[in-house]
């Protein structure tokens, strides 16, 4: 259903834009003072709605201060911070579905289900896609930003050059990346991210849905450690063999994104928010010259193995010293139709209303990968407790002293051992 509404919606004719002009801040000013500190990784969309945010600085007695990392330092600063007990620094956290899985399990997040019921009618905030991606037991937690996915990047040129045809399997990649370890224009011939064990989890995670596995059963106990485990934790290690390297496995997701741009990488699998910068002439090396696919299959019959669907949104802390319905006009602020409008350019946006405004050359890709790939399950115990497990574990694959199947046992086990003692199993 969720896919079926994103197609749809890109199928709609705009309505009417909103009276606001992006870049306004309509809020009445407060009463006292209130600094709103807003923490977050960067990459263009994201850049563009920390602007939104700051635009209420315009509003006396309203200061909002955004901080943009990287998304693994902004991720470690996230777990830091929340989880130091007493006042949050932050007011507005920039979250992905998963982090609001883990964070709600911790008890670090604020339900903002009074607060849209309280603008539904003035805010027209139903009219967000992916809401349901951030809802936990019936909580609603963040509003969606944009919507994301995986896909492939490539440069035509090289792939012409050494007469391969586009990726659509992962074996297909490796395969590509046999024939480009000769070419002397590039460092690497392909990345992923697997340079920490979150991004891992996710890598795996996809690709054992690829594989037709699950990560767990329905009562909770462990699925994925099974032969559709074992072949998606075997096949990882063959794209780091075959395509990476050791330098690859240190690139980040803004070291892919920069790779490919710059022609260090002929080829990238990252996600879509990254896409809009190949053709901005202040970034890319090869404005045009780099073409998208959908996100590979494990399986050539099988889906794309990437899930799909909304990418980051905004949260807020479950101890903030401000006012939350004060931070929470200000995320509709920057959330607001005239803001998506714009925010268009640079990624996928998550209003219906003006979600056929946007026209990208990557979107086909974007869209294909979220209509044909795989799904994921959306259980608490994965955030809880399956997601640390997984970020512990499976980046020792690469010590190569265990196999994919002694390993993902290991993980099995300590995940039982933490899901029953957190009683998400019956013990």
């Amino acid at each position: 259903m969720k896919r079926m509404i994103l197609i749809l919606a890109l199928l709609l004719l705009a309505l009417p834009g909103a009276a606001q002009d992006m870049g306004d801040c309509m809020l009445e000013a407060p009463e006292s003072p209130a600094q709103i500190n807003m923490i977050g990784w960067t990459y263009p969309i994201i850049d563009f709605y920390a602007g939104e945010l700051e635009a209420c600085n315009s509003v006396d007695n309203i200061d909002v201060n955004t901080q943009l990392l990287d998304s693994g330092s902004a991720h470690d600063q996230l777990n830091l911070a929340l989880g130091a007990g007493g006042t949050s620094p932050y007011d507005i956290i920039m979250v992905t579905q998963g982090d609001v899985n883990s964070y709600v399990a911790e008890g670090w997040m604020m339900p903002l289900n009074d607060l849209i019921d309280k603008y539904e009618e003035s805010h027209n905030i139903s009219d967000i896609l992916g809401l349901a991606d951030m809802t936990v037991d019936g909580n609603i937690y963040a509003l969606p930003m944009e919507q994301n996915t995986r896909h492939f990047f490539y440069r035509p040129d090289l792939l012409e050059k050494h007469m391969i045809d586009v990726p659509e399997t992962w074996d297909d990649v490796i395969a590509a990346c046999g024939v480009l370890a000769a070419e002397e224009s590039i460092v690497i011939p392909f990345t992923t991210q697997l340079h920490a064990g979150w991004a891992w989890r996710i890598e795996f995670s996809d690709m054992l849905l690829a594989f037709g596995g699950q990560a767990l059963n329905d009562d909770n106990t462990p699925a994925f450690n099974s032969d559709e485990g074992v072949m998606a934790l075997e096949k990882l290690v063959e794209i780091v063999d075959a395509c990476m390297g050791p330098e690859g496995l240190t690139y980040s997701i803004d070291d892919s994104q920069i790779g490919i741009a710059t022609g260090e990488l002929a080829m990238a699998f990252t996600w879509a928010t990254r896409a809009a910068a190949m053709d901005d002439p202040d970034f890319s090396d090869y404005v045009g010259g780099i073409e998208f696919a959908p996100a590979p299959k494990a399986m050539a019959d099988g889906l794309y193995g990437a899930t799909g669907g909304t990418g980051a949104g905004l949260g807020i802390p479950a101890n903030i010293d401000d006012d939350p319905d004060l931070v929470f006009q200000v995320i509709l602020e920057a959330l607001d139709a005239a803001s998506q409008v714009e925010a268009a350019k640079l990624g996928v946006i998550t209003r219906v209303s003006v979600a056929a405004e946007a026209d990208a050359r990557y979107l086909p890709a974007v869209f294909a990968t979220i209509e044909g790939g795989v799904e994921g399950q959306n259980v608490p115990a994965i955030g809880a407790v399956l997601n640390p497990v997984f970020g512990q574990w499976l980046p020792q694959i690469m010590t190569g002293e265990m196999s994919a199947a002694e390993l993902l046992d290991a993980a099995a086990e300590a995940y039982t051992a933490e899901a029953t003692a957190q009683g998400f199993i019956e013990s």
